[in-house]
């Protein structure tokens, strides 16, 4: 800034008022600032503006993993609205475990960020009670969560009850769940195997334990997962899988296998990730509010960052829907 002055001749406080577009410098010493700006190849240094104003601009968002469509496109939404608050999102990845969670709460400020947001997987809530840290947090995930950090939740069990609701409605009577373990308490997997049966209990219908298939969640596990339904010689004509990523494989499955979608198996997914919709047919899945959920995260996030965190956390449920598409007949 003092070479642009000397060259310029002006003072450093003209050229930061020229920067930082303040109205009191006069047009024809604005533009002898701006030539010599660009003669000298001059730039402003954002870390150190920040770090003067006790902050780095840089939110971090830390989640299982990155190659999931859920979160990248989730990292989309927030990256968008942070833009507006002049904020940029940086994502690291915890794997989904523990010490990864605690690590991105116990270091964010280490990492320079002026706020967290965290997907919470395995950590456990007594643990966040006794971090450390004075960042601002927002957590989002599939669980309820008791902790002093402000927490933003989808529906896992009203989206998959609404899911398996809809399967049913339109005729599915053996409906295979298709991903994680839903025998370990308060995980999505388990959230989404209680939507699957409280929809089963509403319409009388009995639920066959042959017919939940335990899978991770990638591509392949949904297509291994039909396959071992087939080998089995299971009988099913519906399908819930617990992401979308799992209903595409399963999907392609079913394609291999000479069964045609919807007229054989009915397929719900949950995420209603982008790709959904390109599918061969469309896939129909569960929309947990996409928009609401960023809206929301934004909105706790920063206003941490501006006023310090409440007295109470905030802890919401953003509600799901069903988005019937073309793996779904008509209802009547």
């Amino acid at each position: 800034m003092a070479d642009v002055a000397r060259s310029a001749g002006v003072s450093t406080m003209t050229v930061s008022n020229v920067i930082n577009g303040r109205p009191r410098v006069g047009a024809a010493t604005r533009e002898r600032v701006l030539a010599a700006i660009n003669e000298l190849g001059y730039q402003v240094n954002l870390a150190a503006r920040h770090l003067r104003a006790g902050r780095t601009g840089v939110v971090g968002l830390a989640v299982p993993e990155l190659e999931r469509p859920y979160f990248a496109q989730l990292a989309a939404r927030l990256a968008d609205r942070f833009e507006a608050h002049g904020l940029r999102i940086v994502m690291e990845r915890t794997g989904g475990g523990r010490e990864g969670e605690l690590d991105a709460v116990a270091f964010s400020r280490l990492r320079m960020y002026d706020g967290l947001i965290l997907s919470v997987v395995d950590i456990d809530p007594a643990e966040l009670n006794q971090l450390r840290t004075d960042a601002p947090v927002v957590m989002i995930g599939e669980r309820a969560l008791p902790s002093r950090f402000d927490h933003v939740m989808m529906d896992n069990v009203g989206g998959a009850r609404q899911a398996t609701a809809h399967l049913l409605a339109v005729g599915a009577r053996r409906i295979a769940m298709l991903g994680g373990n839903p025998d370990t308490a308060a995980t999505m997997p388990a959230l989404r195997a209680e939507g699957y049966t409280l929809a089963h209990e509403e319409a009388g219908v009995p639920v066959d334990p042959a017919l939940t298939v335990r899978t991770s969640f990638g591509l392949q596990d949904g297509y291994d997962a039909i396959q071992s339904l087939l080998d089995r010689k299971i009988a099913f004509d519906g399908v819930f899988a617990l992401t979308d990523v799992v209903a595409m494989g399963a999907l392609r499955a079913l394609a291999d296998a000479g069964l045609k979608v919807p007229d054989d198996v009915q397929v719900v997914g949950f995420d209603d990730i982008d790709e959904a919709q390109y599918l061969v047919p469309s896939l129909s899945s569960v929309n947990p509010g996409h928009e609401e959920m960023a809206d929301a995260i934004t909105s706790l996030l920063i206003a941490q960052v501006a006023g310090g965190q409440a007295d109470k956390p905030t802890e919401l449920i953003v509600p799901a829907r069903v988005v019937e598409r073309g793996t779904t007949k008509r209802a009547g």
